[in-house]
């Protein structure tokens, strides 16, 4: 569709309202990060190793990955809204696992299944795409990301209050309400978008090539996986720098976290008002150059002695405005390459995205140990923040080459 369809709110028979998606993204984003400041005392309540708790944000990571690759091309042939409802009541029986887990083994295990919850980011992107035109969808794309920081930004601050009055099972207690409630709201509003392809479900997985075999594709899918990769290594590595190197409580920690969403719903505020205007290209590229500054500035203000839990907290709002200017443009060329795959390109981008913030997430863990501060991890940072500009500028050196 290249216009905006009608959409009544709370009538599944339109479009879904843009709140609905909103929320749709936000809650993968809360299930990744609301409970990072209870890390330290669920490391406690399992009798485990740091390193082994961390494990439940590089398995979710992963299995995010590689679902997102069946998820897209599934929803190509089936439709968006059945596989949203089916991915948010699996989500909801795994957050149950994770509350009640006896072991720790037990709860990474459902802790991997609660990543079926990327549903809602990788359809709420596709749902986007099948509404509207190239163009028009980064700036949606913009503002139902931009709504969506929010998420990540309050859901540290509220799972170190819950964990600090209610215990590590409140945050989880708090992702089975929201999205129990969220599957009644996709129930009633979400329409769907989706044109049928005609392919078999095996036809549609063999439409990958098509996608592969495009460097533009690669070029913004790239720039997307190392920008928000910078993101990822904090998500790995940041509980461990707060309340291990500076030896922050959880609240506190909560409360710092957040930092990355204040810029990032900047960024994604600049893409939604300007990305028409300046162009999904230069968007990119203003936004993965911000990300490395930002990273370098930290490097360089550590060096000078004047490293603190404050000073590192503060550069990393420079990382989130960088990747809220690139991810919803990096995303809407990636969906534009061929706009009938849009949810197998939605799916396999955001597992390149994905996968590589896995293992990030894991490298950042392994890293760090308190007689490193924070230095593994900002080198980290920085290097993934280096190779986005590379990549972008690759995707322009051959957009210029191929331009008659």
């Amino acid at each position: 569709m290249q216009n905006a369809p009608e959409v009544r709110y709370l009538d599944r028979t339109t479009a879904p309202h843009i709140s609905t998606l909103i929320l749709l993204a936000g809650i993968s984003a809360m299930a990744m990060n609301i409970f990072l400041p209870s890390l330290p005392r669920m490391t406690e309540h399992f009798q485990t190793d740091y390193r082994v708790m961390q494990l439940s944000v590089a398995l979710y990571l992963a299995v995010n990955a590689v679902l997102q690759i069946a998820i897209g091309p599934i929803s190509d042939k089936f439709g968006r809204r059945p596989i949203m409802l089916w991915g948010l009541g699996i989500f909801l029986v795994a957050t149950l696992g994770c509350i009640f887990a006896p072991t720790v083994e037990v709860f990474l295990v459902f802790r991997m299944l609660q990543s079926v919850v990327v549903v809602g980011m990788v359809l709420s992107r596709a749902v986007v795409r099948d509404m509207v035109a190239a163009d028009r969808s980064a700036s949606m794309i913009g503002y139902v990301t931009m709504g969506m920081a929010l998420v990540p930004m309050i859901a540290p601050a509220l799972g170190g209050f819950l964990d600090g009055a209610f215990g590590w099972e409140a945050n989880f207690w708090a992702l089975f309400i929201f999205g129990t409630g969220l599957v009644w709201l996709t129930w009633k509003d979400l329409g769907e978008t989706s044109v049928s392809s005609g392919l078999t479900l095996g036809q549609q997985f063999r439409e990958y090539p098509e996608l592969l075999t495009s460097r533009r594709f690669w070029a913004f899918s790239l720039a997307n996986a190392f920008a928000s990769g910078a993101f990822f290594a904090y998500l790995g590595g940041a509980p461990f720098v707060g309340s291990e190197v500076y030896g922050l409580d959880p609240e506190t920690l909560g409360l710092y976290f957040g930092a990355p969403a204040i810029g990032y719903m900047l960024g994604n505020f600049i893409s939604g008002k300007f990305s028409v205007r300046i162009g999904i290209n230069r968007m990119v590229v203003y936004g993965t150059m911000i990300n490395a500054i930002g990273i370098g500035l930290a490097l360089i203000a550590f060096g000078l002695g004047f490293g603190s839990a404050q000073t590192f907290f503060a550069f990393m709002t420079f990382v989130g405005l960088g990747n809220g200017m690139t991810i919803p443009n990096a995303t809407a060329a990636m969906l534009s390459v061929r706009p009938r795959l849009a949810g197998t390109a939605s799916g396999l981008g955001g597992a390149i995205m994905i996968g590589g913030g896995a293992v990030l997430s894991a490298l950042a863990g392994a890293a760090l140990s308190p007689g490193t501060g924070a230095w593994p991890l900002l080198w980290i940072m920085f290097a993934t923040a280096c190779a986005a500009i590379a990549s972008i500028a690759y995707g322009l050196y051959r957009e210029r080459q191929v331009a008659p």
